[in-house]
């Protein structure tokens, strides 16, 4: 089996066009993609998509876009003849809300949303990309190595098992209320939750605190889109933990991405930082 987050009805022999962005999120997937023999092509974000990635394909076999250009991102999934879509890798959040120059498809879509944040854009999109025969495929498919697993991932979480379930109810919470993804907790008292500021500041917000037995914890929303919003774990998030003095972190199994997950397991077991899933 390719991947456990592929549809059943997949096919191999149609060409996948990774829409990527920022970070080493969509040069992970392309290296996998490319592993399972699948035809890969490349749909760039100017000033995000790294230049490696990008040299790294044939020029007739990849095209660098705008993010306001969703025309001609549809005409170039057209031109690739691809089955499927995947998006991996962030795009700067202000990119989608200052100075945004969208094309006639992107205005469109923006003119008819009633709330504009980056799931209702995003979802939009992806329901312009399966109006063009076009599958939007699970962001974790082909990378199922690198998702957070059930259990002690490295060490044994520092804080006792009632505490854990009050960081685990209270992300849930956060995260049910479209707040943010995760939250920081200390023996059942709430250091920080994660809002628009993203997780590192988050991090850093609570390391202000008394640090000793915190715990990181990231969720997923009831109702996540996976095919455009998967929450990631990887070295940043480490290293702003280690500056932060957070030493463990509980993420949702299958759900959460440890982004180079070899480096990340090795690099916080030289932190002292305890990883669970849970």
């Amino acid at each position: 089996m390719l991947s456990a987050f592929l549809p059943a009805d997949f096919d191999a022999r149609r060409p996948v066009a990774l829409i990527a962005g920022r970070g080493s999120y969509p040069v992970i997937t392309a290296a996998a993609i490319r592993r399972a023999g699948v035809p890969l092509r490349l749909i760039a974000m100017d000033d995000e998509t790294s230049a490696e990635l990008i040299a790294s394909f044939p020029e007739n076999e990849r095209v660098t876009i705008n993010v306001g250009q969703v025309g001609k991102m549809l005409d170039s999934l057209k031109k690739f003849g691809a089955g499927y879509a995947l998006m991996a890798g962030q795009v700067k959040p202000k990119k989608l809300f200052h100075g945004l120059t969208p094309d006639l498809k992107a205005a469109a879509i923006l003119f008819r949303l009633k709330r504009r944040n980056a799931e209702t854009i995003f979802g939009a999109i992806a329901e312009e990309i399966e109006k063009i025969g076009v599958t939007l495929l699970d962001a974790r498919a082909f990378i199922d190595d690198h998702m957070a697993s059930a259990g002690a991932m490295n060490g044994k979480l520092p804080t006792d098992d009632e505490y854990l379930q009050h960081g685990i109810t209270i992300a849930r919470e956060i995260a049910r209320l479209d707040i943010g993804q995760g939250c920081v907790v200390r023996k059942g008292t709430v250091l920080a939750v994660e809002a628009f500021e993203g997780t590192d500041d988050m991090l850093r917000r609570a390391g202000t605190f008394k640090t000793d037995e915190t715990l990181f914890v990231k969720t997923v929303k009831v109702k996540q889109d996976f095919r455009f919003d998967v929450p990631v774990f990887g070295l940043r998030t480490l290293e702003t933990m280690k500056e932060s003095g957070i030493a463990a972190a509980a993420l949702e199994a299958g759900k959460v991405i440890v982004l180079e997950k070899p480096a990340v397991l090795k690099q916080a077991r030289a932190y002292g930082i305890a990883l669970h899933g849970f």
